[in-house]
């Protein structure tokens, strides 16, 4: 027996939007990115770089900002999720009845 001839006849559960929440995406991207940079930052930096930001390593700085940004979000999605409506995701039914009266 297949899931959906299961859930025939009984309401389905709302669930979790999950990885395909924007949030999700967004906090994931800013934070690999951050790493990213932090690294450089730690293993990267040079006399020459550090002298043209008027001594601040720009790259630890700012993908530490990036990582606390992407944190934020991803526990923004976890924490206050959005919920899918299940009447919105069902596919229609199979039979549809007549449009016009017509029998």
């Amino acid at each position: 027996m297949t899931d959906r001839q299961q859930s025939i006849g009984r309401p389905a559960a709302p669930r979790r939007a999950g990885f395909s929440d924007v949030r999700s995406v967004i906090g994931l991207l800013v934070g690999f990115y951050g790493i990213v940079l932090v690294l450089m930052g730690i293993f990267a930096e040079s006399a020459e770089d550090r002298a043209k930001t008027g001594d601040v390593n720009a790259n630890l700085w700012a993908g530490l900002a990036m990582l606390v940004f992407g944190a934020i979000f991803v526990l923004w999605a976890f924490l206050r999720p959005i919920i899918v409506d299940p009447t919105e995701t069902e596919p229609p039914p199979d039979n549809p009845p007549p449009v016009g009266g017509a029998s």
